[in-house]
């Protein structure tokens, strides 16, 4: 990247340098024709003026060293003669042949369009005009034939041109220098970023960017790079908490499995024994079954994060919905001395089988920790579903908890076949396919309220805990 900034700008700056240079020559050029070409109008007019005041043929061609010394150097030409006669002064060093030249009439000014273009045998530039001039008194008239050679312009446009060719190639080579030397100091923070980040890996997550001693530019960077590195963080230890607590999950019933199987296998049982020691195998295997499918579904609603489509949801009355789900654990409830309270309105949209079985889960975690002879309530209306209970207290921290996969309240439970701890973790996940929330409220009684919302969009799609004073 610094190699191609430094090339790229070198090239503007060249680019830009050279349009300065060659526009600074070309009016140097301009300026320097110009002014030798004026310079030969005024002597030429000098000429005339001196030869009209001054001179008749016979003086002038007795003093040709006066009219040398009146061009602007060696090798200008100077030729003066009658029209259509040979010259009597003729100063052409380098015989450079005259060329046909249509001369400026006598008291006519001379204008740069008299002049005209040529080259001297030597290759340089000339430049040519022709003039007539009426000597003294007499009225005779006679021809002025003048060109000066470019020699000295010439060769201080050389010089220009080549002093304008270094300054661009010396001006290109510290552009890239210094182009070079900005970038890779400007770019520092950039590789102890990069350097710094090359150190993150899976055993150290804890590495942050330093966003108070990154550049104002690249503070966002490093605020949304370590916001990014937070949330993968959270994301690894759920991952490792889950991974442990599946380990730990299953675990038991397979130590269960092997233990009675070993032990069934060390003496021959009767018929009665093996029976019952397959009855509990079969009771460990459900249990692996129920943990396997409660996985691969949260799994799924991980990946369906587009949410619930329109045609997958059906409308359904609430009170048959809610009433159905009462007699289905009503029996469960009476062995705990519990009953429930149904009363609901309106319809829910939502995936029939998803919003029983978040219904279920939320309703069995109700009835197991409910206080023996209270009631239950199921509460419902457009959408929304209210299921409450009476428990003991549950704090805070706790509360927030009670979504997490694995999470028991009652660790007693854990080699249980009552839950996995992952009925609310399915609750969360049914909800979020749907677009919707899961509140959980808990008051200093023990009362405690979970509200289902199949709203779509509706927000938070987290779970939410609002303790209620």
């Amino acid at each position: 990247m610094t190699t191609r900034v430094s090339c790229l700008i070198g090239v503007l700056v060249y680019l830009a340098l050279a349009g300065v240079g060659m526009s600074l020559y070309d009016a140097t050029r301009v300026a320097l024709n110009k002014r030798a070409d004026l310079q030969l109008i005024a002597r030429i007019e000098h000429m005339r003026t001196l030869l009209r005041d001054l001179y008749t043929v016979q003086e002038i061609e007795s003093r040709p060293a006066l009219f040398e010394t009146m061009m602007g150097n060696e090798q200008d030409v100077i030729v003066i003669r009658r029209p259509g006669t040979t010259p009597f002064i003729n100063v052409n060093p380098q015989h450079t042949p005259l060329p046909a030249l249509a001369p400026v009439r006598p008291g006519q000014p001379i204008t740069l369009t008299a002049l005209a273009d040529g080259r001297s045998p030597d290759g340089w530039r000339v430049r040519w005009i022709a003039a007539n001039a009426v000597i003294g008194n007499h009225g005779e008239t006679i021809e002025i034939v003048a060109a000066h050679v470019m020699t000295q312009e010439e060769r201080v446009l050389a010089l220009y041109r080549q002093r304008v060719i270094a300054t661009m190639l010396a001006a290109l080579v510290a552009t890239l220098t210094l182009v070079a030397w900005s970038l890779r100091r400007s770019l520092a923070p950039l590789r102890q970023m990069a350097a710094r980040a090359a150190d993150v890996t899976p055993e150290n997550l804890a590495v942050r960017l330093d966003a108070s001693a990154a550049p104002a530019e690249l503070e966002t960077f490093a605020a949304s790079f370590n916001a990014m590195l937070d949330r993968l963080t959270a994301g690894y230890q759920r991952l490792l908490q889950f991974s442990a607590d599946l380990a730990h999950e299953l675990r038991t019933p397979i130590g269960v499995l092997i233990g009675q199987t070993q032990v069934l296998l060390v003496h021959p049982r009767s018929a009665a024994d093996y029976r019952q020691v397959l009855e509990s195998n079969l009771e460990e295997l459900e249990r692996l079954a129920r943990i396997a499918e409660n996985i691969l579904f949260l799994a799924r609603t991980d990946h369906e994060r587009q949410g619930l489509p329109d045609n997958a949801r059906t409308q359904m009355p609430l009170q048959p919905l809610l009433e159905t789900i009462g007699a289905y654990f009503e029996g469960l409830a009476e062995e705990r001395n519990l009953r429930f309270d149904i009363m609901a309105t309106g319809t829910v949209s939502a995936d029939a089988l998803m919003c029983r079985r978040a219904i279920n889960n939320v309703v069995v975690n109700a009835v197991r920790y409910a206080t023996p002879g209270t009631c239950i309530t199921l509460r419902g209306g457009e959408g929304r579903i209210v299921i409450g209970n009476q428990s003991e207290p549950i704090p805070n921290g706790e509360l927030a908890r009670l979504f997490d996969r694995f999470y028991r309240r009652d660790p007693s439970r854990t080699a249980s076949t009552e839950s996995n701890g992952l009925g609310l973790s399915i609750v969360h996940a049914i909800m979020r396919v749907h677009g919707g929330g899961v509140w959980i409220q808990c008051d200093v009684t023990g009362w405690i309220t979970v509200t289902l919302d199949f709203h779509v969009n509706t927000p938070p799609t987290e779970p939410t805990v609002s303790p209620v004073a």
